[in-house]
């Protein structure tokens, strides 16, 4: 055979001999060399021969010996026979002239040779190859398939590969890694500490994860270079079955060399976790089987429970398995519990997990896409939202939903989702063992034993008694509070493409990950009417601007990124950026150990010593996180997928690293496109630069100026940035301003600084914008020319002037001796109280005012860190009651607002008046009178009901059409018995009573928030019709510098536009029909006009009652029995003739059920003013307000036109 295959002399002959040597069993003669021999030989007849039908011929052979050696079981395949089969397969499988049937395909190999175990980079550099250039075509080709069937792990060793082929330079070539951050490396058990380098680190597990996976995305683009779409579908693969490999391969190659006994002992984390893996799959098995016998022998639904068979059996238990241990080890130091987590979030969490796979179980096994999560109705929506295409497919799934009892397609209930985590949770703490090993510290001697990984316990937190899964010390040590993920999760990296384009409020943003429109505070009922809005086709306005903001592509800045890579690898603290090691000293312990006050301030200041260093730790890898990903998409375009919150402000899915970030993100980013400078955008170049170093409260003239005369100062920052005298600092956005000086340094250096190519975001800024919005609304003149949208010759800095009238009231109280005044005295800046006056349209309390100023005199380091607290407090109030006198305009629409949203929140629609009134004896307020008591009579009302009828949340309609729901209720916990605990879990799908305090206070900010994101979506789809990029923060718009002035106008138009539609008198409108048919008892505050025969039996409300004989009364009566005519005056004499006492409701039984309820001391003084409402609510039985006729009026409208803004140069600078 050997003579007739050399320089194929007859190959006809040795396929002859070949092919009768194969009919005899196990010819040791035959081995793989043999076959590949003949592969070649016939494909070199394929390329040697002219006849098509012989190419044919000798290529169809080639295909059937393959076939033969793969699942023949007389030989195994080696490198040689996939390499000269992928040769095959490139040069003659797409031939148009070749009538042959093909089975084979690149993702077939591939998936063959990972199968043996062959190293694919053995392949590629075979000799059967006759070019580099068929090697790198082969390796493209191969990479797509193994995005297509996740192997991370080929493309890695495809990327390395074809790293030494190419001759291109890498644009990592020179770029060096980023120093990873470490923390002192845990012992491991039975390690003798004086053995151990004290100084010794590691990586900690989830940044070692990111950094892995990161390099794998790097060398993925060596080899897809051009195929961005194959790259980012790699980014959004599920990681479930990398996970399994991952571990089963380090749990094989511990077995093989017998380290088995020794490695359970190490802290190897995926190790133990392959071992429970297998554990978990064998009893889950079991334990399906049990629970499906016991449930049968039921003879159906339990009355009590639902069957939990049917979500357990459709789902392996091997991925059971596999996701109870990721979501158990992912949620450990969760929830403020240390080494562990709340046993509720862990059953909830793992019921999820199998509930999402449950879905995709079923719609994988009929065959159908998996189905958009259906929302309750009057009738069970089977095939309008499902997609299906054949009515065979729709029966299955009907006979599915009718054999469970469940609508598979609908979201689980809470309880049993914590059913289901229960009894895996339980399974996973009974199999999971991890062998601990101590030195004994006298006898020096080894002590083994085997511990459970996981245990139950309890712990008190606010006096509460809480259930907790806790990690065993060793596991707890190897996870070191990070949280396991096998990969950070595409959500959190940003694309290589353009985002998918909203077409319907779940359909959008990422390719092949699921993403939402809005960002769903768990409420169902802001899902509800988003999607309602999408069907109706409101939303295409945000749609189009979200596309707007996603479209618009970015690149990491080189220049700022290898700075910011130097500094990072020093560990020196620089522009914001924290320091490797922590650097403040530690407080020192008082020489006098009895002065308890003495003692006091060090333990107070060791405190915050220790959380001050704790937070550089968190910063420090958050800092890391965005350095790994910057550097693995340097050179390449970058989008970022946006959608909304529930008030409608748009922000970037990936929170990693964008340009909502802090100073580094910013500094990090450019756009990917350049524009000419021009003269304006050289101007608003050196504007921009004076902006970012602080210099923002002078006129646009004096900026430039500014930085004219500091040019020595921006050349040096951008030629030795670190070298140098280090300018750029010191100034308040170090970063931004560094990429800054860069591209005027590159700018003023070219050529021809008006034709320099820019690509340097250049931002407008509100001033103090949500004032800007209350200024607008109520035509406040005053306000408007603190917040610039009244033209002047100087831009108003609001802060400042608040800060100039704080000082004043300090030194009065000086003069007082004022312990905290002389403390604070010419120590008020426009940075300690800028926060508070920001937040003040957004409804800031005095609580969350203290914090923000305690935060800036903390920076301050002057103050002693024990007196930051008191000598917040003092300086809130001072703030505070600066603000109230000069915003009053804003006080009074806030106000107003406040308002409409107690009255709308205590709320009850017409149609569930009768059953919400109904008296003692019917189905609602049923009192049970005291055993041995013969008298119906109630001695306290119960309101609760009433209460519970309040289920009205303030709703309403931004002008692009989205619709805003406010989701404060107050959550019910229902106690749920699980085969692990008795947990109270929150379901935020049952309908529960709002939150009227929290819809109130919180309805003023979100509508300001909803107008500055309206406003910030019309700028963005107007830019983008006159052909600007555009992206923003919020209230701060960006764009290229040439293209300023342009945005600058459009920035005024749309303001215009959006105030000048009577912003306010359509919100009430919007009101008046959203709640027309909605009534009301009474409301704090509200004038109810009522007839002089009516005001008699109101005499309990008698202050907000305005009697009249001519004016139409507010109250509506409904008829009421006679019956229950009796029964109100027994009540109101019950009433009259009750004291206020503690033990008042004693021996009173409700029927209702008020889960999740606490029980509260009354006092006398509460108790009375609940009497004196139960009477007020009685003498209104029957007796209703329509909201609409309580709604106040609008606030009067100042003097101040919108229009005037186009005159005001500085209203976004």
């Amino acid at each position: 055979m050997d003579a007739c295959l050399h320089n194929l002399y007859d190959v006809a002959r040795a396929k002859k001999i070949f092919d009768n040597l194969l009919q005899r069993p196990a010819n040791p003669l035959i081995e793989v060399r043999t076959y590949n021999a003949f592969l070649e030989a016939y494909l070199s007849m394929v390329e040697k021969t002219v006849n098509l039908d012989e190419k044919e011929y000798w290529l169809s052979n080639a295909w059937k010996l393959y076939e033969l050696m793969e699942h023949g079981n007389k030989v195994i395949p080696n490198a040689s026979t996939y390499a000269t089969m992928l040769r095959a397969y490139h040069l003659y499988a797409f031939n148009t002239f070749l009538e042959i049937e093909n089975p084979l395909s690149y993702s077939q190999l591939l998936r063959e040779l990972v199968a043996h175990d062959i190293p694919v980079s053995k392949v590629i550099t075979d000799r059967v190859f006759d070019s580099v250039d068929e090697v790198q075509a082969i390796i493209k080709e191969l990479s797509r398939a193994a995005v297509k069937l996740n192997y991370t792990h080929v493309l890695r060793e495809l990327g390395e590969a074809d790293a030494l082929g190419r001759e291109e330079t890498d644009i990592l070539k020179d770029v060096p890694e980023a120093m990873p951050v470490l923390r002192p490396k845990k012992l491991a058990p039975g390690e003798d500490p004086t053995d151990v380098d004290a100084e010794k680190k590691e990586i900690p597990f989830n940044l070692d994860l990111l950094r892995r996976h990161m390099t794998e995305a790097t060398l993925a683009r060596r080899v897809l270079v051009d195929d961005v779409s194959a790259r980012q579908k790699l980014l959004e693969e599920s990681v479930f079955e990398v996970a399994v490999e991952r571990m089963k391969r380090q749990a094989e190659v511990a077995e093989k060399y017998g380290l088995v006994n020794s490695a359970m002992r190490r802290a190897d984390l995926q190790r133990w976790m392959w071992v429970w893996h297998v554990a978990l799959t064998a009893r889950l098995e079991q334990a399906i089987k049990e629970i499906n016998q016991t449930e049968s022998n039921l003879g159906g639904r339990s009355k009590m429970r639902p069957l939990l068979g049917p979500y357990l059996s459709l789902v392996k238990a091997e991925r059971l398995s596999l996701m109870t241990i990721l979501e158990v080890m992912r949620l450990q130091g969760t929830g403020g519990i240390s080494d562990g987590m709340k046993t509720t979030r862990a059953l909830v969490a793992v019921g999820k997990a199998v509930e999402i796979e449950y879905k995709a179980q079923m719609c994988r096994q009929n065959k159908i896409q998996i189905p958009i999560s259906v929302m309750k109705s009057d009738r069970v929506q089977f095939f309008s939202n499902l997609g299906y295409n054949s009515l065979q497919q729709r029966r299955v799934v009907a006979a599915k939903h009718m054999e469970d009892g469940e609508a598979w397609s609908a979201s689980w209930t809470p309880a049993i989702r914590s059913r289901v985590g229960g009894i895996l949770v339980e399974s996973l703490m009974d199999v999971a063992k991890v062998t601990r090993t101590v030195t004994d510290p006298k006898t020096k001697e080894l002590i083994t034993e085997e511990q459970p990984a996981f245990y139950h316990s309890y712990e008190y937190q606010r006096g509460q008694k809480l259930g907790v899964v806790r990690l065993n010390p060793v596991v707890a040590d190897r996870l070191a509070k990070d949280n396991l993920k096998d990969a950070i999760h595409p959500r959190h990296l940003p694309m290589l493409v353009k985002p998918k384009p909203w077409l319907s409020y779940d359909q959008g943003g990422y390719l092949y990950s699921k993403s939402y429109v809005m960002r769903f505070k768990d409420s169902i009922e802001q899902q509800t009417y988003v999607k309602q809005a999408c069907e109706q086709g409101n939303l295409e306005l945000v749609f189009a601007a979200l596309d707007v903001l996603g479209s618009t592509p970015w690149r990491i800045n080189r220049e700022v990124f290898d700075v910011v890579l130097q500094v990072w690898n020093s560990g020196e603290r620089m522009g914001k950026m924290p320091p490797a090691t922590y650097d403040e000293p530690e407080p020192s312990a008082p020489e006098n150990e009895v002065d308890m006050k003495s003692k006091v301030i060090y333990l107070q200041r060791q405190r915050s010593y220790m959380q001050s260093k704790a937070n550089n730790h968190s910063e420090r890898c958050s800092v890391n996180y965005k350095i790994e990903i910057a550097r693995a998409f340097l050179g390449d375009k970058l989008y970022l997928p946006h959608n909304v919150d529930f008030r409608g402000r748009a922000y970037p899915i990936p929170p990693h690293l964008s340009h909502i970030g802090d100073d580094l993100s910013r500094g990090l980013l450019k756009f990917a496109d350049a524009k000419p400078l021009g003269e304006r955008g050289l101007r608003w170049l050196k504007i921009h630069l004076a902006n970012l170093y602080g210099y923002d409260k002078a006129t646009f003239d004096e900026r430039v100026d500014w930085v004219m005369e500091r040019l020595d100062d921006i050349y040096d920052s951008a030629s030795n940035p670190l070298e140098g005298r280090r300018w750029w600092t010191k100034a308040g956005d170090p970063w931004q301003c560094l990429a800054c000086c860069f591209e005027l340094h590159a700018a003023l250096e070219s050529p021809d600084p008006l034709k320099f190519m820019s690509s340097l975001p250049v931002h407008q800024d509100g001033t103090c914008n949500g004032l800007q919005h209350y200024a607008a609304l109520g035509g406040d003149a005053r306000g408007a020319q603190q917040v610039n949208l009244a033209a002047s010759d100087r831009p108003s800095d609001v802060y400042s002037h608040v800060g100039r009238m704080v000082e004043q009231l300090i030194e009065n109280d000086v003069k007082k001796g004022d312990k905290y005044a002389l403390m604070l005295e010419g120590k008020i800046t426009r940075k300690v109280v800028k926060q508070t006056v920001m937040t003040t349209v957004y409804g800031v309390t005095f609580v969350g005012a203290r914090e923000q100023i305690e935060k800036q005199l903390k920076d301050r380091k002057d103050i002693p860190e024990e007196e930051c607290w008191p000598a917040a407090s003092y300086l809130a109030r001072l703030v505070l009651t600066c603000i109230g006198d000069l915003f009053s305009g804003a006080k009074g629409i806030q106000t107003w607002l406040n308002l409409c949203a107690r009255i709308i929140s205590k709320a009850i629609p017409q149609e569930r008046i009768a059953e919400a009134m109904a008296l003692p004896g019917s189905s609602i307020l049923r009192l049970k009178p005291p055993k041995g008591s013969g008298r119906n009579s109630a001695k306290s009302l119960n309101q609760s009901r009433l209460k519970k009828e309040q289920m009205t949340s303030v709703i309403w309609t931004t002008p692009l059409g989205l619709p805003i729901v406010q989701p404060y209720r107050k959550t019910v916990r229902k106690q749920v018995m699980t085969s692990l605990q008795t947990v109270y879990i929150a379901d935020p799908n049952t309908p529960a009573e709002v939150n009227s305090t929290k819809q109130a206070s919180a309805f003023p900010p979100n509508f300001v928030h909803s107008l500055d994101a309206t406003h910030m979506m019309l700028t963005a789809l107007e830019c983008r019709t006159q052909g600007l990029n555009f992206a923003s923060v919020h209230d701060s718009y960006w764009t290229h510098a040439c293209d300023i002035d342009k945005m600058s106008e459009i920035i005024r138009e749309t303001f215009i536009a959006l105030h000048s539609s009577d912003v306010l008198q359509k919100l009430n409108d919007e009101f008046i029909e959203r709640y027309k048919d909605y009534k009301q008892l009474r409301d704090a505050g509200a004038r109810l006009v009522c007839t002089p025969e009516q005001a008699s039996s109101l005499q309990s409300i008698s202050p907000i009652l305005e009697i009249s004989e001519t004016a139409k009364p507010t109250i509506n009566e409904t008829e009421t029995s006679p019956e229950e005519v009796s029964q109100i005056k027994e009540l109101l004499a019950d009433l009259s003739d009750e004291k206020p006492s503690k033990d008042n409701n004693e021996g009173y039984e409700y029927e209702e059920d008020w889960e999740g309820e606490e029980d509260e001391y009354i006092s006398g003084s509460a108790k009375a003013r609940k009497v004196a409402d139960d009477k007020a609510l009685l003498e209104l039985m029957g007796k209703f307000v329509n909201l609409t006729d309580i709604l106040p009026p609008l606030p009067q409208k100042g003097s101040f036109k919108v229009e005037d803004i186009k005159k005001s140069q500085y209203f976004f600078s």
